[in-house]
C-alpha cells in the first residue's frame, strides 16, 4: 500500500522552510568541506584558557616541550 503526500508530509507547518527569513541553503558547506576538528574542553580546563589562541599557544609549547624531551631521551 503505498502512502499519500498528506500521511508521507509530517512536517508541521509552523516549520515551513520557504518562509523561514534569512535562511540560507549550503552556508556551511564550504567550511564543511575544509573539515572541522571541535573539540570540547572540560569546564575547569577552559576557565584556564581565555581565547581559542591561548589553548593553541598551550597545546603548541606542550608539543614542543615533548619533541624536546623525547630528542634529549633518544
Amino acid at each position: 500500500m503505498k502512502k499519500t503526500d498528506e500521511e508521507i508530509d509530517d512536517m508541521r507547518e509552523e516549520y515551513d522552510v520557504s518562509k523561514m527569513a534569512g535562511v540560507v541553503r549550503g552556508k556551511y558547506a564550504d567550511r564543511y568541506k575544509e573539515g572541522t576538528n571541535i573539540i570540547k574542553l572540560d569546564p575547569d580546563v577552559a576557565q584556564a584558557f581565555p581565547s581559542e589562541k591561548s589553548v593553541n599557544d598551550a597545546l603548541r609549547l606542550l608539543v614542543s616541550t615533548a619533541k624536546s624531551a623525547t630528542k634529549r631521551t633518544s
